[in-house]
Order: structure tokens, then C-alpha cells, then sequence
């Protein structure tokens, strides 16, 4: 009788492996068709990133096929090709997930339609920015904008339009897989390439804000405005008499809460701007719908944004 050990053993890495092949292949294809609009908009990092793990896939099911198509015997002690499976498995789970979790909250088509120029302002989209540019005169204020974690960047144009009607060149920042700590240095670049800007304004949503917030404290001799929209500091700037600061937030948010703004006072100037929104949320800093978690609005985002944008361009006024 033939021993069917060694047979069996052959067939269950392929197995293993056409699983896996499967997985590679598949997550990040379903998660294009879901998101394509978004992701062709955004930074090029995560379609690169979605295109290799399919790849990863295609050579895991080429590998299965070619194994199949031969019989090698496998080398080496078993609990080497356990623990090599067992990793697959968890680098599989923890790379896929990860994709899974970044999937963007999308534009709504009315902020998608902003795009467009307009009388007031010309809009200018790239891969790795956007660019708002007032249509009468060169405008010598600035503003930085890092949208918050996994949101579409052109949700913020809608709003950040009407600032830039006021004479502000605004540049919304796009974060290579919408995550503001992998652009910490964005800002750089465009005060590089706009010297017409003598007065230049950092700030963000949520998480952009907190790397706003890193990147003021770090260049006090060229930023002097600092935007805190639904976010707070990590660090303190409590002792730069030079920043002008404006913190906004919604009194129903339910991620930066009234709670978490009051806790972060004493790490900001003692003249920053205070602008509590009654009745906002989260979500209601840009237009990418409603955000799971969120507070429960008890005001009209149009109100609410419109209070944004006054507080905004204060700050903006004063530079």
C-alpha cells in the first residue's frame, strides 16, 4: 500500500496558498471597484498599494499552479513550514485588514462638483495636492489644510472655496493613504514654490489638525497662523506669543469632544480664538456625509459650516 502521507502534505500547502493567492487578489480588486472614484482622486500611494498586494496574489497562485503542475518534495523540518505558514497567514491578515480599515469616507457629489472653477477662484487638482487660487489679484496669505484621517481631500473644498474667495491662497494637502502623519512635511513644498505668500497658515481637521499643530511648533519663524478645526494639540504652544491661533469645534462632536478642546487650552496662547459651533458635529467639517461614532447633530450643516468659515477667515484676516 502507498504511503499517502507525502501526498497529502502536497496537497495542503496548495491549498494553503491558493487561499491566500485568493485573498491577495481579490481584497484589494473589490475594494477598487468600491472606491475607484476616491482613490483615483487621491494620493497614487494607495491604488500603488492596492495594485501590488493583487500582484502578491497573482505570484502566490502562479507559485500553487506551477507546484502543482510538478511534484517536489518538500524540504525542510516541519515546524520550520508551520511557522512559515502561520505568518503568511498573519502578515495576510494584518496587511488586507489594514486596507480594509483605510477605506476613505467619500466626497459628497456636491463637494465633488466644487471642483470646477468658478468667478471667484481657480481650482487646481494633483495627485498630491489641491490648490485654491483666488481670481482677482496675488494673494499673499496662505493657508496649509490637512483634511482628517481617510477623508476624501476634496470633501474640505466646498468650504475652504469660500475662504479663498477672500484673497487666501488655500492648498488642501492630499496624505498618501489619507493619514496626515505620513505628510508631516507636505507644507514645505508649497511655501517653497509660493514666495508671493508672505503670511503663511497651517491647520487641519481632527487628526490633520494634531500635524498642523507639529509643524507650527517646529517652524516658528515661518508659520504665523495656526487652524484647529474639531482638534487640538498634542504638544504645547502655550508660549508662542507670535502664532495666531483659531480653534473651531462642534459642541455635539463625538470625537473631538467639548471635553477634549477644554482639557487642551492650556497647551495653546492665551489670546487663541475660541469658536464653539452649538449644535455641530464631526462629520460637519467637511462634506463627506455622516462618520459611524459621530455625535447627533442639533443644528443644519449649512449654519454650521457657514460659522466655520467666518471663524476661519478671522483668522485668516488676521495675519
Amino acid at each position: 500500500m502507498l504511503d499517502p502521507g507525502p501526498a497529502l502534505g502536497r496537497r495542503r500547502r496548495p491549498r494553503l496558498s491558493v487561499a491566500l493567492g485568493i485573498l491577495w487578489l481579490v481584497v484589494p480588486l473589490v475594494l477598487f471597484v468600491l472606491d475607484r472614484s476616491v482613490l483615483l482622486a487621491g494620493n497614487p500611494a494607495q491604488v500603488i498599494a492596492l495594485a501590488a498586494c493583487g500582484l502578491i496574489g497573482v505570484v502566490l497562485l502562479a507559485r500553487d499552479r506551477s507546484e502543482a503542475d510538478g511534484v517536489r518534495p518538500e524540504h525542510g523540518r516541519p515546524w520550520r513550514r508551520a511557522v512559515g505558514r502561520t505568518l503568511g497567514v498573519l502578515v495576510t491578515l494584518v496587511v488586507l485588514g489594514a486596507l480594509v480599515w483605510l477605506r476613505p469616507f467619500a466626497a459628497t457629489p456636491e463637494a465633488v462638483a466644487a471642483m470646477s472653477d468658478s468667478a471667484q477662484v481657480r481650482i487646481t487638482d494633483a495627485p498630491a495636492h489641491i490648490v485654491i487660487t483666488p481670481t482677482s489679484g496675488t494673494p499673499t496669505r496662505g493657508l496649509i489644510f490637512q483634511p482628517g484621517a481617510r477623508v476624501d481631500p476634496r470633501a474640505y473644498v466646498p468650504m475652504l472655496a469660500e475662504v479663498s474667495r477672500q484673497g487666501v491662497l488655500v492648498v488642501v494637502v492630499k496624505q498618501p493613504f489619507g493619514i496626515g502623519f505620513l505628510a508631516m512635511t507636505a507644507p514645505d513644498t508649497f511655501i517653497e514654490r509660493h514666495p508671493e505668500v508672505t503670511s503663511w497658515a497651517v491647520g487641519g481637521h481632527s487628526l490633520g489638525g494634531v500635524v498642523a499643530t507639529t509643524y507650527a511648533h517646529d517652524h516658528p519663524g515661518t508659520v504665523k497662523g495656526l487652524l484647529l478645526w474639531a482638534s487640538y494639540p498634542v504638544g504645547s504652544l502655550a508660549g508662542r506669543t507670535d502664532l495666531s491661533v483659531a480653534s473651531v469645534s462642534g459642541s455635539r462632536d463625538g470625537f473631538t469632544t467639548p471635553a477634549d478642546v477644554e482639557a487642551s487650552r492650556s497647551l495653546l496662547p492665551g489670546d487663541t480664538a475660541y469658536t464653539r459651533v452649538e449644535g455641530a458635529v464631526h462629520s460637519f467639517f467637511g462634506d463627506y456625509g455622516d462618520q459611524p461614532g459621530d455625535g447627533t447633530p442639533t443644528v443644519d450643516r449649512v449654519t454650521a459650516q457657514r460659522q466655520i468659515v467666518d471663524a476661519t477667515v478671522a483668522l485668516m484676516d488676521s495675519l
